[in-house]
């Protein structure tokens, strides 16, 4: 029988865990589908999270951390018979989709990679699901997946990416409430999770337009005429991001026109043939535009349309993610640059975070930051991202 480290001692012989909510951010920056109730970006709730130094307890002493609602977290005893024993904890990945197209494949090679170095730090097996539809997205039969590893007691830690901020909220304090230990990665959640490991809309929104405006001022652009666009305009995620955009702007250029804003944006669809016709569309039909922020995965697409009208050189765009398709558009000069908020990283952390918590009592806090890519790095980020694809 392995005997416990003096911290996890305290875990695992049922004093309460008042675990951390820590949750550095309220946002949420996965392809998705928001609900029009969800809260705005500028009034997402924010708490404060301790750092994984400050959720770490004194020598002797148990993990001492409070919850959002107050509550407090036990973990399982069937958990912590595992921990003193020294066998296999059972993880659980659950992620909104495996058939969106670019996101999928790098949301589960995150999984992939990170699952093993989990490993190395506390004996674990590992399990990603995902629910398979032509739509994207099935919240039930997501929700449906969790539940019934919950009910028959096979998850002894859970990382969730919702597809909005609402709909797994019942389920992570449910989880939560049976004492298992849940993470939530990717998009915000309203949930009692340790850490909500993810990007925050507003703060996204302001990069963007700080990236196109200096772009602007280093290429003698002097642009006046903007548009915003996504796949799914009334996601709060998307909302944060093209309010924050156009306000950066606007700040900066005070006579610049939006066609459409965050209450109106362009709905592009994750499909990739309607994201390219709701393009040409828009291009024919506002020949004065000359700049499209799209804040999902279908920049690309942008671009193409573009190309089709003739309008290289006229209109230029930013859009969030990495594909094949952005490098190419920011290599023409099109595009300005990819945001990249490192998909598989978001996939990968929930190992990282159990592992942590359940062998060292630390919760690990949200660290995500976006990686812009531009004509000076494009060449590397091709490079990861087809290594990403070819491990998939």
């Amino acid at each position: 029988m392995r005997i416990p480290d003096r911290r996890l001692l305290a875990l695992v012989t049922g004093v309460a865990i008042v675990a951390a909510a820590c949750s550095g951010s309220t946002a949420s920056t996965a392809p998705s589908t928001g609900t029009a109730s969800e809260a705005p970006a500028s009034e997402a709730p924010a708490s404060a999270a301790p750092s994984a130094s400050e959720a770490t307890a004194p020598e002797g002493l148990p993990l001492s951390a409070t919850l959002k609602d107050g509550s407090t977290f036990t973990l399982a005893p069937r958990i912590a018979d595992k921990l003193t024993s020294g066998d296999k904890i059972n993880y659980v990945f659950s992620y909104q989709s495996a058939s969106i197209p670019l996101f999928s494949a790098q949301y589960k090679a995150g999984y992939d990679k990170t699952i093993v170095d989990a490993q190395a730090t506390l004996p674990m097996n590992g399990q990603a699901i995902a629910p398979v539809s032509e739509s994207g997205i099935d919240v039930p039969a997501q929700i449906a997946q969790i539940e019934a590893l919950l009910n028959t007691d096979q998850v002894d830690c859970l990382s969730i990416e919702p597809p909005d901020s609402n709909a797994f909220t019942a389920i992570t304090n449910t989880a939560m409430s049976k004492g298992v230990p849940v993470f939530t990665v990717g998009v915000t959640s309203n949930g009692n999770e340790f850490t909500n490991f993810t990007q925050i809309p507003e703060k996204e929104g302001t990069q963007a337009a700080e990236i196109v405006l200096k772009w602007m001022k280093d290429n003698g652009k002097d642009l006046k005429v903007f548009a915003v666009s996504c796949g799914d305009p009334t996601a709060f995620w998307a909302q944060g991001r093209m309010k924050f955009f156009k306000s950066t702007i606007m700040a900066a250029i005070p006579d610049a026109t939006f066609l459409n804003d965050e209450t109106n944006g362009l709905a592009t669809t994750f499909d990739a043939a309607k994201t390219l016709d709701a393009y040409k569309a828009f291009i024919a039909g506002n020949p004065t535009v000359q700049f499209i922020e799209n804040v999902d995965i279908g920049a690309e697409h942008a671009f193409r349309a573009i190309k089709e009208a003739g309008k290289e050189g006229q209109i230029n765009t930013i859009g969030w993610n990495v594909s094949l398709g952005q490098l190419d558009a920011i290599d023409a000069g099109t595009q300005v640059a990819a945001l990249d908020q490192k998909w598989s990283e978001q996939a990968g952390f929930g190992a990282l975070a159990c592992a942590e918590l359940l062998k060292n009592g630390k919760v690990l806090p949200n660290t995500q930051e976006l990686l812009p890519v531009n004509k000076e790095n494009s060449a590397q980020a091709r490079k990861d991202l087809q290594a990403i694809l070819d491990a998939g």
